[in-house]
């Protein structure tokens, strides 16, 4: 019982780690559905001046970190 237990929640981690983008930032964790099934950019550091990084990413900008940002005041337009 207790493996089974396990597997589920290693599972579900891993189905965390494809479905979403965590982005730490100077205040929270802010959580953003990604648009293609990989494990690439599941944790991202945007503390400080890190933060203009994610507008140079096509993964973020494709998942729309323009607009998880935009109520933080943190815009960068053409």
């Amino acid at each position: 019982m207790k493996k089974i237990i396990l597997l589920l929640i290693m599972a579900a981690c891993v189905y965390g780690a494809l479905n979403y983008h965590f982005i730490l930032t100077d205040h929270s964790v802010k959580i953003l559905k990604k648009t293609d099934l990989t494990f690439d950019n599941t944790f991202v550091d945007a503390r400080g001046a890190k933060k203009s990084r994610l507008f140079l990413d096509p993964a973020l900008l494709k998942a729309g970190v323009r607009d998880l940002f935009k109520e933080d005041s943190v815009t960068i337009g053409k």
